[in-house]
This record gives C-alpha cells, structure tokens and sequence, in this order.
C-alpha cells in the first residue's frame, strides 16, 4: 500500500502547490486597475453604435421570457437598439405568443420564429443574419439585465481591437434552495476571479452566453466557423459561447469583462439539472482547450496558468482522492495528510472569499468541495471519455403541431404591426424553413 499512500500523498502536494500559486496570482490579477474608468460621454450624442440583441429561445417558461424582455425594453441606452426574439420551434409557443403580444406596438421588437428546433447556434445566425446593428449582444432567454447592460458594454467596445465583452452574471433564482445559492457564488467566482484575471490581459476565454457583446464586422468574418464547427468529423452545437470567444483570439482581437454589466439568469435549482449542465460544459472546455493550445504562445503567460490550474488541478486532486480511497479500502488506514490538506485548503479558500467579498455566506461555500470532489471530478472524467458525444442534456425538444409557416407567421402580430415589418418576418420564416432544419444539427 506504500504505493497508493505515495501517489496520494504527491499527487495532494502538487495539487496544493498549484493551486496556491495559480489562485494567488488569480487574486492579484483580478483585482481593478488603479486607472480612470471609461467615461459613458466618450461617444457623441449621435455616435452610440447601434446594438442589435439576440435572444434564442426554446421552450421558455413564459414569466421568465417576460422577465427577460423586460429588462431590455428599458435599457437606458443613448444609442439605438434592435430586439430579435429567436423562437427555435418552441413546444410551447401558445404559451409563449401572449409575451410576444406585450411587445408588438414596440418597433424596436423583432420577432422570428422558427417552424423546428435548429438549436441554438443556428437560432442566433438566423437573427444575425437579419440583423444589422453595430454590435450584436446576445442574451438567454433566462436572463435579466441591469438597466445599463447595454451602455456599460458599448462603452466597452469603443475600442476597435475589442471583439467580444462579457458582463457580471448572478443567479436570478439564488434565494430558492441550498444548491441555487451555491451556484451563485460559483459565478462570483467564475465572473470577478476568473473572467476578471483573464480580462487584465484582454483575453477571458469564454464570454459567457448568458450575456456577451460581439463587434459585428469581428462576427461576421467568423460566422462561417462558428457555424460549422466540427469535433471528430462530427456538428459539435452546444459550447457556443467558449467556441466563438475562442475563435475571437484565433483572429487576433481581444476579450474583455465588463463587472458593472449586471445580468441575472435562471440556474438549475436540483442536481440532476446542474450535474447535466456541467457534463455539457465540461465537453466544450475539454473540445476548446484543445482548439486553444497553440493561441496560447501568443498570450501572457498567465493564461497558460490558468489553463492549468482549471484543467490539470482537478485531475491531480482526483488521482489524491481516489488512491486515498484505495488506500482506505485495501488496507484499512487513512492518509491523513491528504485529508489534512483538502480540509485546509477549502476552509482557507472559503474564508479568504468571506473576506474579501465581505460576505459571510461565503463560509458557505466550502460545502462546494464535496461536490466538486465526488461528483464534479467524476463527471469530467467521463466528459473527457465521452468528448464525441455532442448530445445538448437539457430542454428535449417538445414536438410541434404540424402547422405551416403561413399558419405560424398569421398566429403573431408583429412589432410596428405595419405591412413591411409582416413581410420581413414571413421571408425570414420561409428562408429558416428552407435553410435551417432539423436534420443540419
């Protein structure tokens, strides 16, 4: 059992050496720049880019797309923006139509529907490819903005070399069980540690899809891979955010996170739910890590850290729980100094968040690293087995009445209500019959 207590005891020590040097350095780098922030008057009264907002949507719960509009319908922006409301063959779409309706004698409400579900990828190239707005923001519709998203983005994008901006996500339902409030603070984590360390470089590796701003000129230059993206020989559709951010760097522009953009969305609130939501994300990491590696010589040093510290971390503290493991069941014994070490370096993290953060539910969190050693190192371990498999996990699609577009297009009255804004949407649902079907997923 020397062996076992050996590749335990080494593999917790290596672990511990570099997690303390990689979230040491992450601390440091997220923390705010002693510069003067960005002023919101840099662009003229008439030169705000125009912003085109995209929400996908599939069998949205309807107070929650009602939410989600909303929140967009009073954004202060000085500039102009354009809604594009993506229905991607939505099961439930009755339900649904009477949110539409709230909308309809807004002009700025787009609304496209689409006869089967395409996914998600292609729901937002049909919306982009109608669209024409400066910038393109791309929201879920389980998702609600602060007031002034969209200004703090833009202000943001000002600079040409910046492709992609990101904003602060929180859980909208944070309050509803013990895992909701866990995961909230997973995303304080993930947006002003993470994201923020890598925005000090202007290179966060995935803009999150929740709410991410894209330079249209950047976007449309990239759509074509975007997507057609391939894993294997075969269509890999989920991971849509991490895949474009990445394609972003590819093309040589930046990524920035933006802490003030606040947007709060809908997470899962029982662990079957989340456990599905992170095999998927687990997939796309390991499938983008590899499409990374050689953007990484061209980037600070730090980011390959940083690749590390979220890729090879987890696998060192499995292999240290797992022959700890064996050790106990073959031989009967604890490896102390594992147990030791875990317990340390989780009640020092939780403490050093409480402390920083201010909050004391960040104590709290500690409970994160029982789940993150039995069930969340598992599941990467079978996402790294299973990387072919580019099965979405969430949301089935719920069959539609067999109903034809010029059924579908006459259930919805349109923004504007006008002639031109009907005949706008019936060409774009006849072209996404012809173009975006069910079997190009």
């Amino acid at each position: 059992m020397d062996l076992l207590t050996t590749a335990s005891t080494v593999a917790v020590s290596s672990y511990a050496v570099l997690s303390t040097v990689y979230r040491g350095m992450q601390a440091v780098y997220s923390q705010p720049e002693n510069v003067t922030p960005p002023s919101e008057s840099l662009f003229g009264s008439d030169r705000w880019p125009s912003v085109d907002v995209i929400i996908p949507c599939y069998n949205e719960d309807p107070r929650t797309l009602a939410a989600c509009l909303a929140s967009i319908a009073i954004q202060d922006y000085a500039g102009t923006f354009q809604v594009y409301l993506v229905d991607d063959g939505s099961g439930n779409r009755n339900a649904v139509i009477p949110v539409h309706h709230a909308y309809e004698g807004d002009p700025r409400f787009n609304f496209i529907l689409l006869r089967e579900n395409v996914g998600k990828r292609k729901a937002q190239i049909a919306a982009i490819r109608r669209s024409s707005g400066d910038f393109v923001l791309s929201v879920d519709s389980d998702t609600t903005l602060a007031s002034d998203v969209i200004t703090k983005l833009a202000v943001k994008m000002r600079d040409p070399m910046v492709g992609a901006a990101m904003g602060q996500l929180t859980a909208y339902n944070r309050s509803d069980t013990w895992l909701t409030r866990l995961i909230d603070m997973e995303y304080w984590l993930a947006c002003n540690e993470e994201r923020a360390a890598q925005g000090r470089f202007g290179a966060v590796m995935c803009c999150c899809g929740p709410c991410a701003m894209y330079r249209r000129s950047c976007l449309l230059s990239l759509l074509d891979q975007y997507e057609t993206q391939l894993f294997r020989g075969k269509p890999s559709d989920f991971g849509e955010d991490r895949h474009l951010t990445i394609l972003m760097l590819k093309a040589g522009f930046r990524t920035e996170y933006v802490p003030g953009a606040v947007a709060a969305t809908v997470v899962p609130d029982k662990m079957g739910p989340y456990l599905r939501q992170q095999l998927r994300w687990a997939r796309s990491t390991f499938r983008d890590t590899m499409l990374a590696r050689g953007l990484l010589r061209g980037l600070d040093r730090y980011l390959t850290l940083d690749v590390m510290g979220e890729n090879l971390g987890p696998l060192l503290l499995g292999i240290a729980v797992v022959t700890a493991l064996g050790e106990l069941l073959f031989s009967h014994t604890v490896n102390w100094w594992t147990v030791l070490a875990i317990v340390t370096m989780t009640i020092i993290r939780s403490t050093v968040l409480s402390f920083r953060t201010r909050q004391l539910r960040f104590i709290g969190y500690s409970m994160h690293a029982l789940i993150r050693i039995f069930l969340l190192i598992p599941l990467k371990a079978y996402a790294l087995c299973t990387l072919s498999n580019s099965d979405w996990l969430s949301r089935k699609s719920v069959p539609l009445p067999n109903r034809s577009t010029k059924e579908i297009t006459s259930a919805m009255p349109l923004a504007g209500a006008n002639a031109a804004g009907n005949s706008g949407i019936a060409e774009s649902l006849h072209t996404a019959d012809l173009s975006l079907t069910a079997g190009e997923v």
